[in-house]
């Protein structure tokens, strides 16, 4: 079976529904194909391992848009439709079910998957990884009071579900190999907050470590053993050790793949008139001069909104600075900017990190890179501005919680 040609959108997350809207905003009327393999309508994720996941906003909240969004603008939305084939010079999309789709344009935001556990026992019962909202209510569920909760990974979703853990009353151990949280993402100096944050909430935090295997009672795990002969009990072991984009479908058409489908900033493929946006684009960034592939829920709100613009044959590039944020027990931090691992000189604070109420900056020579705000509001503007203008800056005026951001650009 093969349809009439139309625009079709390839991951129906976040960046497929946006994408989806933008288009149909901006005046297309033709046919609109958006394809996911869940069986969910799109949602969002950030909630799965913040709000939702405490239990504060309900189900419902999680969702793009309401369920008669898709048939009252004309998205033809496939849930549980797995893309397994794509050809190029045909302009054609197959499914799994053996269903072919004809495109003249094609978006693909297949996002990403997370990586999984190289180690025996890794598939029992009771290890648990987060991407979808059912793996959000399987650990809803695991989180209870007195319940023995093993993290493996100190990165943003691992340290989100310790908290989470914490709040539900579970007694909670994080594994990490390297010497701090976020080591990579954030240095050694802003690593700290985070670890004394999640000490000073009862959480056993355990760095350098290596796991040697998951331990079961039968199918079900019970247990992780270190490689120093260290065995730790656990009703539930939680999984978060970074994700990996989902290229294969491109790989096997012969797309640019590396580290994500390759695009340019107008988020065009190697192939014609096909884009990628989302975790899963390494997408060339012109104000950084250089591709990179961000994992947060920003680039996958606002980077398919341009890829769907660019499909209208509008000259637009995606030029946003990185932005994140995450919400653990009383500390919300937003981070704006863009800083390889070891690519600054130093870091600046704005006020005072033991009390969790403070800007940091990350400067190579005297230029900001970077900025994160912590229990700090309102100036994510102003940060962008003093990234974007790439001056010198006075460090001990960076500094001074007295000086206003907007005024460190004058002299």
């Amino acid at each position: 079976m093969t349809t009439n040609s139309a625009y079709v959108i390839v991951g129906a997350g976040l960046g497929g529904a946006k994408a989806a809207q933008v288009l149909r905003e901006e005046g297309y009327d033709g046919p609109l194909v958006l394809i996911g393999a869940e069986h969910e309508r799109p949602y969002e994720r950030p909630p799965l391992s913040k709000d939702y996941l405490l239990g504060t906003k309900e189900r419902e909240t999680v969702y793009v848009h309401p369920e008669h969004w898709y048939a009252e603008h004309d998205v033809d939305l496939r849930r549980g439709a797995t893309a397994t084939a794509l050809d190029t010079a045909a302009r054609r999309v197959t499914l799994a079910d053996g269903r072919r789709l004809d495109y003249s344009k094609l978006l693909l935001t297949t996002g990403s998957s997370p990586r999984r556990l190289p180690v025996p026992g890794a598939d029992l019962d009771g290890v648990l990884y987060l991407r979808r909202l059912e793996d959000s209510d399987r650990l809803k569920r695991a989180f209870r009071p007195g319940a023995a909760v093993v993290v493996i990974g100190a990165g943003w979703i691992g340290l989100e579900t310790a908290a989470a853990a914490r709040a539900a009353g579970a007694r909670v151990v994080v594994l990490e190999s390297a010497e701090l949280p976020l080591l990579r993402v954030l240095g050694r100096e802003v690593a700290q907050v985070f670890a004394d944050l999640h000490r000073d909430h009862g959480v056993d935090l355990r760095f350098g470590v290596r796991i040697s295997e998951i331990t079961g009672d039968g199918d079900t795990a019970d247990g992780v053993l270190l490689d120093d002969g260290t065995r730790l009990a656990a009703d539930t072991v939680v999984v978060g050790v970074g994700i990996t984009p989902n290229t294969g479908l491109a790989e096997g058409a012969g797309l640019e793949v590396d580290n994500g489908i390759v695009t340019d900033d107008h988020l065009r493929t190697s192939a014609p008139d096909v884009y990628a946006a989302g975790d899963v684009a390494n997408a060339h960034h012109p104000f950084l001069g250089r591709r990179i592939r961000v994992e947060h829920w920003a680039n996958a709100l606002n980077q398919p909104q341009t890829a769907a613009r660019a499909m209208l044959g509008q000259d637009v590039v995606y030029d946003r600075l990185p932005y994140f944020f995450t919400d653990q027990y009383d500390l919300g931090m937003e981070y704006t900017g863009y800083v390889e691992p070891g690519g600054y000189d130093r870091v600046v604070f704005r006020g005072s990190a033991e009390s969790r109420e403070f800007i940091a900056f990350w400067l190579a020579g005297d230029r900001v890179l970077a900025g994160m705000n912590v229990n700090v509001w309102d100036v994510t503007e102003p940060i962008q501005t003093l990234i974007r203008s790439r001056a010198p800056i006075d460090p001990v005026r960076l500094a001074d919680p007295q000086v206003p951001l907007e005024s460190l650009l004058t002299r």
